[in-house]
């Protein structure tokens, strides 16, 4: 049984206090074998037994990247885990470790960020990651900060291997984050499967080592766009990517929010990021691991299209 929030229900970080707040925080963050020293230290002291260590970094921004009025504080911490957890598994690794910095307003009900601390830690478990560190410090708004590290024990897959003649496969649902996004920026909440896939992603965590292990030239993950991803794809190795729109089944949910808004739902699935699926190249059909679908080829050239014609529709999100 969980044990009670140290805090009255309607206390605020000012009145939990930095280190009232961060010994509480800590404690809901179980630590797994390699650490060997965790929160608490001027750093935390990590084993590495085998392979090659990655490391990537992201941040989330209230008001950019996530909204408190669309999402509970354990769905935005399942959200700001498993976009860095997706990471890791897109070099074909799994994560082990992740260090949480927290900015956030001295009003900010101290029970939201025990919360996005509870969603943060369950979305670690699925991957059996610790959170080992973090920082804690005032903003006038919500800005989470997130360093994961992982291993990989084959070697680490890049953006840059695809060559001519190999085949593109996806791994996990694309465009039900994007669905639900477009439906909750018009004020609604259905259809609530959408909503709650944009709310809570599920990235396929086994899906990367088991493309590594597959012999995958290139691979990457779909959190901007399905189609700015594969252009990233392209770029980096020199190559044209063709995606075959026909090999998608586009379902209910997405065909009822296009028929609603008026627009062609495989837009969703072409540009929309959030779901975290991932995105490979292999040298070919019969390479390609189960759990994933082949939804396109690798030629001579350059850029990336849709049926082989330029797309003119969205192909996913610039922060800039």
């Amino acid at each position: 049984m969980a044990a009670p929030d140290p805090f009255p229900p309607d206390a605020t970080l000012a009145d939990a206090g930095e280190f009232g707040l961060i010994s509480a925080l800590v404690a809901l963050f179980p630590q797994g074998e390699q650490v060997l020293v965790g929160p608490g230290d001027d750093a935390a002291v990590l084993r590495v037994r085998t392979g090659h260590v990655v490391v990537s970094t992201d941040l989330m921004v209230e008001g950019r990247h996530f909204r408190r009025e669309w999402a509970d504080a354990v769905d935005v911490g399942h959200r700001a885990a498993a976009q860095n957890l997706s990471d890791i598994n897109a070099m074909g690794g799994r994560a082990t470790s992740l260090t949480v910095g927290l900015a956030a307003p001295a009003d900010l009900p101290v029970q939201w960020a025990l919360d996005f601390a509870r969603g943060f830690a369950e979305e670690c478990a699925k991957v059996g990651a610790s959170v080992v560190g973090g920082d804690l410090t005032r903003a006038d708004q919500v800005v989470i900060a997130v360093t994961v590290l992982g291993a990989c024990t084959e070697s680490p897959v890049l953006r840059s291997g695809a060559r001519p003649g190999d085949v593109l496969a996806l791994c996990g649902r694309q465009g039900w984050a994007a669905g639900g996004l477009a439906v909750l920026g018009r004020g609604f909440r259905s259809p609530r499967v959408l909503v709650e896939a944009y709310r809570r992603p599920e990235p396929p965590y086994d899906a990367g080592p088991a493309a590594a292990a597959a012999g995958a030239t290139a691979l990457i993950d779909v959190s901007d766009g399905l189609l700015a991803e594969a252009g990233h794809l392209a770029d980096d190795s020199g190559v044209a990517i063709d995606v075959h729109a026909s090999a998608f089944d586009v379902p209910e949910p997405l065909q009822a929010v296009g028929a609603a808004l008026g627009a062609d739902p495989i837009q969703f699935i072409l540009g929309g990021g959030d779901d975290h699926a991932l995105l490979a190249t292999f040298p070919s059909v019969g390479a390609v691991p189960d759990g994933w679908a082949v939804i396109g080829a690798v030629t001579e050239g350059s850029g990336v299209t849709v049926d082989g014609a330029a797309y003119d529709g969205p192909t996913g999100w610039t922060h800039f």
